[in-house]
């Protein structure tokens, strides 16, 4: 009796000393930032632990003279926003289209297998053909230009995600909606859209975070008018020196609407990342 009781006691702890390893592994890199981002930088070098904290960086960071963080940031939100509201029309449009019209089996697996195809190219292998194009049209250095791409790069995910939300709205419903001589218009607005709001926050929140991080596009795609958070801070590491405590403290800035974002809506997200996993 003793051996089969002390087996679950054992296996719960190993099982929680395996989740705080991982906890403190995904916990690290932040942790160090932060505290980066309170250190000056000989503090940092020297690797003290025990320090004074300062908030110098912070005000190098938002109001020095030389420092546009605060346009990068506007920026960032400006971009991010706007294509996460394209991106989640069109994707509710589509996904509405590929379960609700009468289209061959073929079009949407079709639609979907690309979509699928198209979110494992690397962005940084279409910005070139971007810059080129965008140039010739003269959406270089744009908001439009940049809102475009974003919306091109997470329309992919956002498709999928939908696609089951929008599936999983019982047909009864919209036939009902029908009867009642309701337009595909007031299907979507009064049937499809309550029902797919779990759906359409994760969707939105995941798009929001990856445009908010996008690096390498908007690296190609902007200049200093119109250049957003992660190119502001890879602005910090230069050929001959490299300001680590300024990035630190602009890394920290930058997570808080990521951080919002998951703290006000968590439950959508897990919902949408899982929903279909289960019948």
């Amino acid at each position: 009796m003793t051996t089969v009781t002390q087996s679950p006691v054992r296996a719960s702890i190993v099982r929680q000393a395996l989740l705080l390893i991982a906890v403190v592994l995904v916990l690290f890199p932040f942790l160090w930032i932060a505290a980066a981002a309170f250190k000056t930088q000989i503090v940092l070098l020297t690797g003290q632990i025990f320090f004074t904290p300062t908030l110098a960086n912070f005000a190098e960071v938002l109001f020095s003279s030389t420092s546009d963080y605060i346009r990068n940031f506007t920026n960032s939100f400006i971009v991010a926003t706007v294509s996460t509201f394209l991106v989640l029309v069109i994707s509710t449009l589509a996904a509405y289209s590929l379960q609700r019209m009468e289209w061959p089996s073929w079009v949407g697996q079709s639609m979907l297998g690309w979509s699928v195809i198209f979110h494992m190219v690397p962005p940084i292998t279409l910005a070139g053909a971007w810059y080129s194009m965008f140039r010739i049209v003269g959406l270089d250095n744009t908001y439009l230009g940049l809102i475009l791409a974003h919306t091109t790069l997470n329309l992919p995910m956002a498709l999928w995600m939908m696609n089951v939300f929008v599936r999983d709205v019982p047909k009864e419903l919209i036939e009902a909606a029908k009867i009642d001589g309701a337009e595909t218009p007031g299907i979507l607005r009064h049937v499809i859209i309550p029902l797919v709001r779990p759906g359409l926050a994760a969707a939105g929140i995941l798009s929001f975070i990856f445009s908010w991080n996008e690096f390498a596009v908007v690296l190609t795609l902007s200049q200093r008018q119109t250049a957003t958070v992660p190119v502001a801070i890879g602005k910090y590491a230069q050929e001959n020196t490299i300001a680590f405590t300024q990035m630190a403290a602009a890394s920290l800035l930058s997570m808080l609407p990521a951080v919002i974002l998951l703290l006000v809506a968590q439950r959508f997200i897990v919902r949408g990342l899982t929903s279909g996993a289960v019948k």
